[in-house]
This record gives structure tokens, sequence and C-alpha cells, in this order.
């Protein structure tokens, strides 16, 4: 499993111009789910992400996780974050679970 994770102060997400997702504080999350990923490899990264004291407090410190300040999570799948570009010039996302 991979995530690439942003603070964020609002963020959205749009599916053919139509907000499918969106949050007013909190974390923006790519994630991207490789086949041989199990539900506690979901559930270390979630609780590994909740966890990150990665929020400043008051002394300008980042001493506080998302659960602290209340903040929200939006999940964007991303299954191009297994891409392989070792080989060719097409990128091989065999890797990437194929959730369908």
């Amino acid at each position: 499993m991979k995530v690439v994770l942003q603070r964020t102060r609002k963020s959205s997400v749009e599916v053919n111009q139509k907000v499918v997702g969106q949050i007013e504080f909190g974390l923006t999350l790519l994630v991207g789910i490789s086949h041989e990923d199990t539900v506690k490899d979901v559930e270390y990264v979630a609780d590994k992400i909740v966890n990150l004291r990665i929020f400043e407090d008051d002394a300008g410190k980042m001493n506080h996780s998302l659960l602290d300040v209340n903040g929200q999570i939006l999940s964007i799948s991303q299954f191009t974050l297994y891409g392989d570009c070792s080989k060719g010039r097409r990128p091989n996302f065999m890797a990437a679970a194929n959730l369908m």
C-alpha cells in the first residue's frame, strides 16, 4: 500500500464536473493498493495516518494528530502510484490491485 498525504484547509474531488467528495480541514490522501495488500495492512496504515503528529500546536510545533484537531479525510484512489516505468516507455500497472 502506498499513500501520499497532504494537509489541507479545503479539498474536493470532481468526477464528470460533479463534486463527489469534499472536506474543509484535514488530510487529502492519494491511496494506491496493491494485489498483495491485506486488511491488516489497511488497518495499520489507517491507524498511522490518523495518529501522525503533523498539525501544529499553539507553539508552532508539529505536535497534534488528525484526531487531536478533529480533522477530516478525503481519500482518493490512485492506482498510478504502482506504475512501473523501469522498462520501455509505457507504465506497467500490474502491481496495482484490480478492484473491479
